[in-house]
């Protein structure tokens, strides 16, 4: 063969490789979406039960197909403190047995006879292509998409393969392998630094399986690549836990330890076992035993070292070491920067759930805020340090904000499904409308510093009347808020009832207060305070009515 030749294949290989990696990308996004409630409700059953967090793993990975991603991910929930590290080591290990899916789904080359996935693969591309060029329907075009992912991956598998072909019989590939069989540490190595480069062990496992398609990979050469792309594949995972604190830098070396241990326990096993038996080691693999032997190995090593895993946890304490933690409440703009973790927009649908998880919270604050206001106003002798505290966490409320906005707008270019842009678009809105609830709440404490500071005090029945306002603002706000957080249709229907009994209550209110002023009952003076509250509380019950109204639309109800 001629220079050009060599050149062609080359860039045959390239492009394979490359359809194989966006290929599997499209799969898991496609994936994702039609699987994102059912992953945010795998969350749910994360406890501290290890054995829980192996399944939960297993099948987050299988969905997503990639063990750095769902590893990624953990590193997110550790540094956000949505998960501890006994459920990241559950997770980590789970996540080495569901990435074996790929590694199936290659070798059926081989073992489905008339079914094999390259011959079919150009027809479910096609279909899959024009069912997302023709269809209105999102479920249609999200399976669609999944099958244009399945049917690029084979195609690039078969391009990979037919470019390898032409070299089977190559001496210089045979020697390689040889090589790489004679060499245990070698084979580990190259398996760690490709694997490593294009940072996904599925690409890296799918190209010796295409090579063993050709019969170019002996026995011996293939298990040590395969022990090393199990390492190389903790590089993602280690680099994303830069800037993350250290308990998260405890999760990526939990996966590490895991996987260093793994491959140095079948090393030794392997090694033995072709001093054996020499004359396997240097016959050809094909990829279904690579699947095989993946599985097995994976598996394995997770029953072997389950029992361990707390053994991990305190052995990553060691590698890095936890600084004193002081009893300090930590500041809820510190909270946001971790709870909106860049890490955790790997994967979108958990990305979404944590930004409303943020979107509650600040919602919260205010809730906090409105209840100290109406509480030392209901006290006739408002305290200063809690008006003061009131400004403080509006201040909170003011850069939380902006951080929540940033989060939602990475998340919008996401691949993400209809009903999670509704939910995007929504918090866009909510966050604006807390935010200025918050406003009207630190004005009601504003008001409240003009009344301490006349040193004059509300009436009884104004107090009475504040207490009745209070507690349906409240039941409004209160139940918008839980509507965010459970997408509940029926806690927004009811903060639209109790949003339009305010109006009607602060009506009564006024007109009432109105006339004691004019009995010389209240000083005119306070008057003009308490009915600048009153009003205030009324905007926050309407935000509370805007907000419940985004939850219904995002349901597809009306009110």
């Amino acid at each position: 063969m001629n220079t050009l030749t060599h050149v062609g294949n080359l860039f045959a290989f390239i492009g394979g490789l490359g359809m194989f990696l966006y290929g599997m990308d499209i799969m898991a996004s496609g994936l994702q979406k039609t699987a994102g409630n059912k992953m945010k409700d795998l969350l749910g059953y994360l406890t501290n039960n290890r054995i829980l967090g192996v399944l939960v793993g297993a099948l987050v990975t299988a969905i997503i197909q990639s063990s750095s991603a769902t590893t990624v991910m953990v590193v997110g929930f550790v540094n956000a403190g949505i998960m501890n590290l006994t459920q990241a080591a559950g997770v980590i290990m789970g996540a080495n047995v569901g990435t074996t899916i790929t590694a199936w789904l290659v070798s059926a080359n081989e073992w489905a006879g008339a079914l094999k996935p390259d011959f079919f693969a150009p027809f479910i591309l096609g279909i899959g292509a024009f069912i997302i060029t023709f269809s209105n329907k999102q479920k249609m075009t999200q399976k669609a998409e999944i099958a244009v992912g399945f049917g690029i991956l084979f195609i690039g598998l078969s391009s990979m393969s037919s470019s390898i072909g032409v070299y089977q019989d190559s001496p210089v590939f045979y020697k390689a392998f040889q090589v790489l069989g004679g060499n245990p540490i070698l084979g580990i190595l190259v398996g760690a630094v490709v694997t490593a480069i294009i940072q996904s062990s599925s690409a890296s496992v799918g190209i010796l399986q295409t090579l063993a398609m050709r019969g170019i990979v002996n026995w011996r050469s293939a298990i040590f690549i395969t022990l090393g792309q199990n390492i190389g594949t903790c590089i993602t995972a280690i680099l994303s836990s830069a800037g993350a604190n250290k308990t998260a830098k405890r999760a990526a070396v939990i996966h590490l330890s895991f996987n260093v241990l793994g491959a140095a326990i079948y090393g030794v096993i392997m090694t033995i076992f072709f001093g054996i038996f020499p004359d396997l080691a240097m016959q050809h693999i094909s990829s279904t035993q690579i699947s095989i032997f993946h599985s097995i190995f994976n598996i394995s090593v997770t029953i072997l070292l389950f029992p361990f895993a707390n053994a991990l946890v305190k052995l990553s304490g060691l590698i890095i070491r936890e600084e004193p933690v002081e009893d300090e409440e930590e500041e809820p703009e510190e909270k946001a920067l971790r709870h909106l973790d860049p890490r955790i927009l790997e994967t979108p649908a958990f990305a979404v759930e944590n930004a409303v998880k943020e979107v509650v919270r600040m919602g919260e604050i205010v809730l906090k805020n409105l209840n100290r206001v109406t509480k030392e106003a209901m006290s006739g002798e408002p305290r200063q340090s809690k008006i003061d505290k009131v400004h403080n966490d509006e201040q909170v409320i003011n850069h939380l904000e902006p951080m929540i906005t940033e989060y939602l707008v990475k998340i919008s270019h996401l691949a993400i499904t209809e009903k999670e842009m509704k939910v995007v678009n929504n918090l866009f809105d909510s966050i604006t409308d807390i935010e200025r609830s918050g406003d009207h709440v630190e004005n009601m404490a504003g008001y409240l510093q003009h009344i301490k500071d006349m040193n004059e005090n509300i009436s009884e029945d104004a107090i009475e009347e504040l207490r009745n306002m209070n507690n349906i603002v409240r039941a409004a706000f209160e139940s918008a808020i839980r509507a965010i957080e459970f997408d509940d249709t029926k806690e927004a229907k009811e903060a639209l009832s109790y949003a339009e009994d305010v109006y009607c209550t602060r009506k009564i209110i006024r007109k009432r207060h109105i006339q004691r002023m004019k009995d010389g009952d209240c000083s005119p003076d306070i008057g003009v305070y308490f009915l600048d509250i009153i009003s205030s509380m009324e905007r926050i019950a309407g935000y509370a009515f805007t907000i419940a109204r985004y939850i219904l639309s995002q349901n597809d109800e009306e009110e």
